[in-house]
Parts: structure tokens; sequence; C-alpha cells
């Protein structure tokens, strides 16, 4: 990655404004125009994997149906506090940038991919994958075929098979949420998991095996839709993947590989969840920007869509990740099979 993609953080030693549209000629502190300050940032995480590989490779693309993925950073400096933002990504910067370098990790290793990648997993080296996965601090391994409308438009990638990986958050930072403690792991864990992607593709490439890691941090594929396919979790009201054992406290990333025969579900356990949400709301309340949708309009995959996101991103930018929604949610605070047993009787 060229370093001086970052250059604007450099200017967080400093006791600048930050101010999007026109100067206001009565500050004496310098102004940073929005263009300036988002598009370097921006145009580099709008690259996929077709700018990574030779022009002819068969690649796995969204289309019309695809949903469009979200520029974080865009989504921040157009509608966030901008200002609140900057002063405060120091507090992260050492989760936020590394998890922004793997994210180019997972598309500059692409190159290191066998010219012909076995397609077959044994069992052994598929119960040393998990074993590993687990050593890296991922909760649960799963696995799926992607389908084309959940890779996000004008985006794609190597392969249609993929491994789904959760992990955890801390319980304690995240119940206090909307603090910085909470943002700060949050931005923890992108990092963690956005290493564990690379390290579990390259275990697969020295096993014989092409694969590509799916960031944790502004992946291709819509994850949450990937991950309750995989059997994992169910997608609550509030959009984030819920699982036993964790509730939404969770991240999630991929690896996308050549490997055809992997144990993909056939069933998910979970998927009374929706339902459970439909009654409960809580975090449709919670929500300190109304964002979260009681009603969910249909998105262009034809799935339903959780969040306004341009609501969210308020709360999002004041506490580098809120995660109130997280916080609130009973399955965040409460037993997942004493919830099940109690909804399933009543």
């Amino acid at each position: 990655m060229r370093f001086e993609d970052f250059e604007h953080a450099a200017l967080l030693n400093y006791d600048y404004e930050f101010i999007i549209g026109e100067p206001d000629q009565t500050r004496k502190a310098p102004v940073i125009e929005y263009e300036d300050f988002m598009n370097p940032i921006v145009k580099m995480l709008k690259k996929s994997t077709d700018a990574y590989v030779p022009p002819a490779t068969p690649l796995w693309t969204g289309g019309k149906e695809s949903r469009t993925g979200l520029i974080v950073p865009e989504l921040i400096f157009k509608y966030g506090n901008l200002n609140s933002h900057v002063r405060k990504f120091p507090r992260i910067a050492r989760w936020l940038i590394p998890a922004v370098i793997k994210r180019f990790d997972g598309y500059w290793s692409l190159k290191k991919n066998p010219a012909r990648p076995k397609i077959g997993i044994d069992e052994q080296t598929l119960a040393d994958l998990k074993d590993y996965a687990v050593s890296l601090g991922c909760h649960q391994i799963g696995f799926a075929e992607v389908p084309k409308k959940w890779v996000f438009k004008e985006k794609s990638v190597l392969y249609s098979h993929a491994i789904v990986l959760t992990m955890p958050m801390e319980k304690e930072r995240m119940a206090r949420a909307p603090q910085i403690s909470a943002g700060k792991e949050v931005w923890r864990i992108y990092d963690r998991l956005g290493g564990a992607s690379n390290r579990i593709a390259a275990f697969l490439r020295s096993r014989g095996f092409a694969a590509q890691a799916g960031a944790a941090l502004g992946g291709d594929v819509n994850y949450p839709l990937l991950a309750q396919k995989a059997g994992l979790g169910c997608i609550g009201k509030n959009g984030l993947l819920i699982s036993p054992g964790l509730g939404p406290s969770q991240r999630l990333a991929a690896v996308y590989v050549s490997i055809e025969n992997l144990p993909e579900a056939q069933a998910n356990s979970h998927l009374w969840i929706a339902d459970f949400c439909e009654s409960c709301n809580k975090c449709v309340r919670s929500c300190p920007a109304g964002a979260i949708y009681r009603d969910k309009p249909v998105a262009e995959d034809g799935g339903p869509r959780h969040i306004d996101y341009v609501k969210c991103v308020g709360p999002f930018t004041q506490s580098m990740g809120c995660s109130v929604c997280i916080r609130d949610c009973v399955f965040f605070s409460q037993d997942y099979e004493k919830i099940r047993r109690g909804f399933v009787k009543g």
C-alpha cells in the first residue's frame, strides 16, 4: 500500500477545524475540503478483485440485483460529524489503519495462489482448517456458496465457495456502548479478524488450494446474509447476525476458495430469531438515531433493508462505533436457549 493514501492522517497532529463545504473566512484555522480529505480514501476502498488480477481472470461478480456496498469513510464524511470523527481518530488508528491494510493484503496475496489449485478437501485437512481458525480467535466457521446477487454492485470475488468466519467482541467492553471503549473494541476486532482471514487463506495455499481473504472491514459480499446461509445464526432486526453464545456481539469475514466439496449448511435452526425480533423491537426503540426500520423496505436483491445508514452514521462517528443496538439486544444480555424456549412455548 502507498502510505501517501493515509497522508491526511498527519493532520491529526494539529488543532485544525475540519469543515465540509465552503471555507469560513472568519476562522483562523485552515479548512480541509470534503473532497480533498475523502477522495483518496474512498477511491482506494472502492477497488475490488478485478483491479488485482489479470484482465481475463473469471470472477464471481455482482449484477443488477446486487446491493450497493457501503463505503464507511464516505458515509462518515458525507453525513457524519467529520470534526468529531477526525479528532477522535487517533484513539482507534492503531486498529483502523492495520484493518485497512489487511483488507488490501487479501488482494495483493492473490498472486500467491497456485496455478492449478486443488478443488477437493479431505476430512483431515478440513479438521485442521477448523482448528487453525479457532486458534486465531474465530468463534464459528461455516461454509456456503455465494449467490451472485449477494456480491455488491461493481464488486467481485475470485470464487463462489466461501468459508465464513465469526469473531466475538468482548462483552464487558460492548456493554459500555456508546462509550469510546466499545468503539475501540469494534475496530480491534475488525483488525484481528482481518488478520485471521489472511492467515487462513495462506494456510489453504500451503495445502495446494487457491484462496482469497475477504476482509472484515469493507468486504465485497454481504456477510450477514452469507453467514446466515452458512447456518451460523440469523439476521436480527438491527441487521446484525445473532448467534448462540454471542448474540449480535461479533464481526464477520470470509475466505473464498477453489474448494468445491465444502460441507455447506443444508438448514438453519436459528431462523426463528427473525420472528422473535418482529415481536421485540427493542433495538428499534433504543437506537439514538432512529435508524433501524420497524417496517423493513425491500432492497435491490429482494431482501429486507434493516438500517438507514445515513441516520446511523451520526452516532457512529460520535463514539467511533456506537453499538447501542448490540448492547440493548436481548440476545446480548440473556441466554439464547432460555429466549428460544420461552418464545417457542409462547
